[in-house]
């Protein structure tokens, strides 16, 4: 039997999301959703469509899996990479972008393998001096969903935020010497880990104080009651990407409805495409313009 291709796998997702009310009919919408959502992650994490191969277009010379990509860009880069296995999970990496000059400011990020390389950007910008701590996803897709919605296994988010936001926050301050506070401090995701991004700084905005998501998943959505205290949050999604933009929008519109500084802005492209990238550096401006 041959392994289905990428482009099935997208196939798969949007019939899926088209014959929504006939899957409703026989399975629980919460397993519909899931269903969804990791097919259309294993489309842009491990496939291209048509021509588009989001993950092996990128200038960092990146291999096309998340999990298995080097954590060292290929090209010029002044900063310095640094990479520290910790226990958890039996084994999860963190891949650290040092910024060639003291940080003003502090990204934390999931699937770190991939967006710790996004430093080279911001050499290339007009933006602060800005550290990237990138936490590694996992290459089991499932997993790596339930490890960054609360939507699905509670426990299992509990047990990542911990690790996120306390021990490798913790032993960024004692390797690197960087304390900043939460003005100075944000949480970064695209697609699943765009849900990290908000439930993290729903959660704990004490320690950060911005979110940057692109194009978020729909397994997390907005608490119906919100908190006092919200991040200042840049969403940004593709106008050929629906799904996405509808999440990004109904983020926006509850965050901005609770008081909370919001942009939202909409960019040609679809899911995986290079406004990720091109948006990256205006999200760290506006967040932590001098």
């Amino acid at each position: 039997m041959h392994a289905l291709g990428p482009l099935s796998y997208f196939v798969m997702a949007v019939a899926c999301y088209v014959n929504v009310e006939l899957i409703r009919s026989v399975m629980r919408p919460r397993c519909m959703l899931m269903i969804i959502l990791l097919l259309m992650d294993i489309w842009v994490f491990n496939g291209r469509m048509g021509n588009e191969n989001p993950r092996c277009n990128d200038d960092d010379g990146e291999a096309s899996e998340s999990g298995r990509q080097s954590a060292q860009p290929t090209g010029d880069v002044s900063g310095e990479f640094v990479t520290e296995t910790f226990e958890y999970g039996g084994g999860r990496q963190v891949t650290v972008y040092v910024p060639p000059n003291p940080p003003e400011a502090i990204i934390f990020a999931g699937d770190g393998q991939r967006i710790s390389k996004w430093g080279r950007l911001l050499e290339k910008a007009d933006v602060p001096s800005t550290m990237i701590v990138g936490v590694h996803g996992l290459t089991d897709e499932m997993r790596r969903l339930h490890e960054y919605s609360p939507s699905f296994e509670p426990e299992l988010f509990g047990a990542h935020e911990k690790f996120f936001a306390e021990d490798v926050r913790r032993w960024t301050q004692s390797r690197f010497h960087v304390t900043l506070p939460a003005k100075r401090t944000a949480v970064f995701g695209v697609s699943a880990a765009g849900e990290l991004a908000l439930a993290l700084g729903i959660r704990q905005p004490h320690i950060f104080g911005a979110v940057f998501c692109a194009s978020p998943g729909g397994g997390y959505r907005p608490p119906e009651v919100m908190p006092s205290l919200l991040p200042r949050t840049y969403l940004v999604a593709g106008t050929q990407e629906p799904f996405f933009l509808q999440n990004a929008k109904r983020w926006a519109d509850a965050l901005s409805a609770a008081g909370a500084d919001v942009v939202m802005n909409e960019r040609t492209g679809s899911h995986g495409g290079a406004f990720w990238r091109e948006e990256f550096p205006l999200m760290v401006s506006w967040a932590f313009r001098r």
